[in-house]
């Protein structure tokens, strides 16, 4: 425990020390290209070389990269010292990947997701446990958000194993899970992801009201509010009950009616 001590956390990462956890995590990588996002310390990049075909794993933090850089020699390993969100898809050789397997730092748990959506890419991922219940919260409960449509909408899951606290360094607050994501394969626009997110704020709202308190964004699309709350069915339902795939339905029924209900002219 000691030498996991001597430095501070770095970017909100809680190092894996339970080679258990890594060990099953790793057992997807079999035979593939992998890209790990947040090495740390190398726990699981060690598990994943002894598995897959080829591994792309890319570090921030300056310090940890060195050390990986020192103490991994693999010959199947590559590693970036770079964000993953700059990175371009070459560096990260995203033509060739076959799958995410990664134990991501709580902060970027969002901006990774939004990555695998980007790239249709598919996924074993150890989150916080309490993010895993939002990104699979069923329609009608409290945590039920944009993110529980967004990631629903565009992947099919497997929640694999919850990891205790105790399986990091410095324990974290909070126990995390083991959660495999694969894409379904449909393409949802920046647009209807725009439109979502709008509606998806106002969710414990009626469809209706939730449209006229998204009346800037509605506006900067052209549209009038009132006369667009009048037209999309369902006006008088609860955002937040509405299932993922009629949220959808909703987002394009929304844009469609853009095209007749355009805003009025300001003098």
């Amino acid at each position: 425990m000691g030498r996991y001590a001597r430095r501070p956390k770095r970017l909100g990462q809680n190092f894996l020390i339970n080679r258990a956890v890594a060990v099953a995590e790793a057992e997807h990588a079999e035979g593939k290209h992998v890209l790990e996002i947040g090495p740390g310390r190398g726990m699981l990049t060690r598990e994943l070389c002894r598995r897959a075909r080829r591994v792309v794993a890319v570090e921030l933090d300056n310090d940890l990269f060195r050390e990986l850089k020192a103490n991994m020699r693999e010959s199947n390993l590559r590693l970036v010292n770079s964000d993953f969100l700059d990175a371009s898809g070459s560096e990260l050789e995203l033509g060739e990947t076959d799958i995410v397997i990664s134990n991501i730092p709580y902060s970027i748990s969002s901006k990774v997701i939004d990555f695998l959506l980007e790239h249709r890419l598919q996924a074993v991922l150890c989150l916080q446990k309490e993010f895993v219940e939002h990104m699979t919260a069923r329609a009608g409960t409290r945590g039920y958000s944009r993110l529980s449509v967004m990631f629903q909408l565009c992947f099919s899951y497997t929640r694999l194993m919850r990891v205790s606290r105790g399986s990091f360094r410095p324990i974290p607050k909070v126990d995390s899970e083991v959660i495999y994501a694969k894409p379904k394969g449909r393409c949802v626009s920046g647009e209807e992801k725009g439109v979502i997110n709008a509606i998806m704020q106002h969710k414990k709202k009626t469809v209706r009201n939730a449209i006229l308190d998204s009346h800037l964004y509605f506006r900067g699309m052209g549209c009038d509010p009132e006369a667009l709350a009048e037209l999309v069915s369902d006006k008088e339902a609860r955002v937040f009950k509405l299932e993922p795939e009629r949220v959808l339905a909703l987002a394009r029924e929304l844009i469609k009616g853009c095209n007749g209900a355009s805003a009025p002219a300001r003098g």
